[in-house]
C-alpha cells in the first residue's frame, strides 16, 4: 500500500505525456494558425447581428466560428492567440465601386479638395495647394502639375476656378486640376496646348467644354467625353515606379480595412499596370477590374472573355464598365427634368446628356449578355437609368431576370418605379450615400429638396429585398468605410440638414452593404463577405463597434488591423 502514491505519480505522468502527444499532434496537422477572441466578433451572417466568442484561421481560411472553448481545441504549439481586448472583428470590407488605379497617382498629385478632405476651399486655397505641392515635389519648369478634388459646388460666391487663374500662378508649367467627379478638369493654357484643346476643338456628343465668352477658347471645366483624350496622354511611370505605386496605393485601402477593391473603368494601360503587379506578386489585396467599353476590343486581343471572372495572383477581370452620364454635382448627370441652376456652361433648361446613344448601349449589352459577361453601368440621373433599363429589356430578351448581377453604379437619382424594375430584373444598385454629406447641399440647390431627399434610397431598396451595396467612388471621395457607414445611417449634409430621413438605415444594414452584399455583387459570396467556416480569412479589426456607438460618431471609428487571407497587411 505504501507504493500507491508512487504509482499514482507514474500514472499522472503518463496522462501528461499523452496530453502532450495530443497537443503535438494538433500542432503538426490540424492546428490553427491563429485564434481571435475576447472582442465583439460580428459574423455578418443573417439579417441581424450575430456575435460569436472566437474564430480560428488556418491556411488563409476561416475554419471555425463559435465559442472559445471549441476554438481552442485547434490550438497547437504554433497557434497565435489574438486577444482582441474588446475591439470589434468583422469580415474585411469590400468596396463595391471605385477607381483603384487612381490610388497609384495620389502621391504625385496635389490635394485640391475642400475641407474636411483638403484645403481647397476657394481659388486661393487651390492655388496654394498646387504651389505647396510644386515646392515639396521640386517640380521643374515645363513639367505637368496635377491636382485632384476640385469641387465647384463648394466655391464661395460662385467664383469658379478658370484657365486664367492657373496661367497667372503657373506661367511656366502645364497645370490640370481634376474635378471631384473624376469626369473632367480645369486646364491652364499650357495644359490645353499639351492635350490638344483649342478654340477650334469641337465639343463631342456627351461632352462639356466651358469656353471664354469672347474667344471661344476652353476656359473652365472640360468634362465627360470631351475630357477622355487626357487619360491616354498622361505621363507614364517606369515599371519600377509602378510597383512602388501599387504598394502605396494598396496601403491606402488596407488602412481603411478594405481587402477587395475595384478598378471601375479600366483602360488598356491601366490593365497592363495591374497585370505587371500581379506577375511580380505585388498585389496583397484583391483587385477586380472592369475594362471600359471603349477599350474592350483592344483588351480582348490578350484576354478573351473566357478569362473573365477568374483571379490570377489577386487580379480578376470581373466584367465590363459602361458610363451613361456624368455627375449630379458637376451638373452632367442626365435627368428627365431640368436642373434648377442650369448647366455647367450656363445652359438654360439643362437636363444633361447621355454619354452614349441608346443604340450603342443596346448593342453593347446584347453582346455582353450573349457572352455571359457581368456589366456594370454608370447611371446617376433618372433619364440615364431609363436608358439602362430599356437596354436591359432589349438585350435580355425573354430572360430579363437571369442572374447576371448587372450593377447600376451610383443609382443616385433612381425613381421608385425604377427600383421596382431593378427588383423585377434582378439588377443591383451600388449606391453612394456619401453624397448626402459631401454634395447634399448642392443637390438641394440643383434638384430641389424633394428629389434630393430620395438620393441613394438605400432603405427603400433594402426593404424591397434588393441586395444594394454602397461605395466610395474613390478617389472622388477618400477610401473611408466608416464614413460610408456613417452617411448611410445619418444622411446629414455639410450644413446639418438631414437629407431624406426615411432613407436612413441601421448600422448593421450599412455594414452589410460593404461586406456580404458587396461579395454577392462580385459573385464571391461563397468566399467572402461574412465570417463563415470555409471562407477566406479576410478580416478587419476596429477600435470600436459601429453597432454600439453614437451613430454620429461612427465616422470616428478607426481601423486597428487589416488581415488578408490570414496575414496582417495593415496594423495601426
Amino acid at each position: 500500500m505504501k507504493k500507491l502514491p508512487q504509482l499514482l505519480i507514474i500514472y499522472a505522468g503518463l496522462l501528461l505525456c499523452a496530453c502532450n502527444s495530443v497537443t503535438s499532434h494538433v500542432a503538426a496537422t490540424d492546428a490553427a494558425n491563429a485564434i481571435y477572441y475576447n472582442g465583439d466578433i460580428i459574423t455578418m451572417e443573417g439579417d441581424s447581428a450575430t456575435y460569436v466568442e472566437a474564430i480560428t484561421v488556418k491556411d488563409g481560411k476561416i475554419v471555425f466560428v463559435g465559442n472559445k472553448a471549441d476554438a481552442e481545441k485547434m490550438k497547437g504549439d504554433s497557434t497565435v492567440m489574438n486577444d482582441l481586448q474588446g475591439k470589434t472583428l468583422l469580415p474585411g470590407f469590400i468596396d463595391p465601386h471605385g477607381h483603384f488605379i487612381n490610388s497609384l497617382s495620389m502621391a504625385s498629385q496635389a490635394n485640391c479638395s475642400p475641407p474636411p478632405v483638403g484645403t481647397g476651399k476657394d481659388v486661393d486655397g487651390i492655388i496654394a495647394a498646387l504651389k505647396d505641392f510644386q515646392t515639396t515635389k521640386n517640380i521643374p519648369k515645363g513639367e505637368l502639375i496635377i491636382g485632384y478634388g476640385y469641387d465647384d459646388t463648394q466655391m464661395p460666391n460662385g467664383r469658379l476656378l478658370n484657365r486664367d487663374d492657373l496661367d497667372k500662378a503657373f506661367p511656366g508649367n502645364p497645370v490640370m486640376v481634376i474635378h471631384v467627379s473624376l469626369h473632367g478638369g480645369v486646364l491652364n493654357s499650357l495644359a490645353q496646348k499639351k492635350f490638344g484643346y483649342t478654340a477650334n476643338t469641337v465639343t463631342p456628343e456627351g461632352g462639356i467644354i466651358v469656353r471664354h465668352p469672347e474667344t471661344d477658347e476652353p476656359y473652365g471645366l472640360i468634362m465627360e467625353t470631351a475630357f477622355l483624350p487626357v487619360f491616354s496622354s498622361l505621363p507614364k511611370p517606369t515599371p519600377e515606379q509602378q510597383l512602388q505605386q501599387l504598394k502605396d496605393g494598396q496601403m491606402i485601402y488596407a488602412a481603411a480595412g478594405v481587402t477587395t477593391a475595384q478598378e471601375g473603368a479600366t483602360h488598356k494601360a491601366d490593365l497592363d499596370i495591374l497585370e505587371n503587379g500581379a506577375k511580380h506578386n505585388a498585389l496583397f489585396i484583391d483587385v477586380v477590374a472592369y475594362p471600359f467599353i471603349l477599350d474592350l476590343r483592344s483588351i480582348l486581343t490578350g484576354h478573351p472573355f473566357s478569362e473573365f471572372g477568374k483571379y490570377d495572383n489577386r487580379l480578376k477581370i470581373g466584367g465590363v464598365k459602361i458610363t451613361m452620364d456624368g455627375s449630379p454635382q458637376g451638373r452632367t448627370a442626365f435627368f428627365t427634368t431640368p436642373y434648377l441652376t442650369g448647366g455647367p456652361g450656363g445652359e438654360k433648361n439643362w437636363v444633361g446628356s447621355p454619354t452614349f446613344p441608346q443604340d450603342s448601349l443596346n448593342a453593347w449589352l446584347k453582346w455582353l449578355y450573349g457572352e455571359h459577361i457581368q456589366t456594370i453601368v454608370h447611371g446617376n440621373g433618372d433619364a440615364a437609368i431609363d436608358m439602362i433599363l430599356k437596354a436591359h429589356r432589349y438585350a435580355s430578351g425573354n430572360d430579363s431576370a437571369a442572374d447576371r448581377r448587372t450593377t447600376i453604379i451610383h443609382s443616385q437619382f433612381v425613381r421608385k418605379d425604377q427600383l421596382e424594375k431593378y427588383r423585377q430584373y434582378n439588377m443591383i444598385p451600388s449606391m453612394y450615400t456619401e453624397h448626402t454629406f459631401f454634395f447634399g447641399d448642392a443637390h438641394i440647390k440643383n434638384r430641389g429638396i424633394q428629389q434630393a431627399s430620395f438620393i441613394s434610397p438605400l432603405n427603400t431598396a433594402l426593404k424591397m429585398g434588393i441586395p444594394a451595396t454602397n461605395h466610395t467612388d474613390f478617389n472622388v471621395l477618400p477610401i473611408d468605410q466608416m464614413m460610408v457607414v456613417c452617411t448611410a445611417v445619418n444622411r446629414t449634409t455639410r450644413s446639418g440638414v438631414v437629407l431624406g430621413a426615411d432613407e436612413r438605415v441601421t448600422p448593421y444594414q450599412a455594414l452589410q452593404c460593404i461586406t456580404i452584399n458587396a461579395a454577392h455583387q462580385y459573385f464571391e459570396e461563397n468566399s467572402k463577405g461574412s465570417l463563415t467556416a470555409g471562407k477566406l480569412a479576410d478580416l478587419v479589426i476596429l477600435d470600436q463597434n459601429p453597432l454600439k456607438v453614437d451613430p454620429m460618431k461612427i465616422k470616428d471609428i478607426k481601423v486597428a488591423e487589416t488581415i488578408k487571407e490570414g496575414k496582417t497587411i495593415y496594423k495601426k
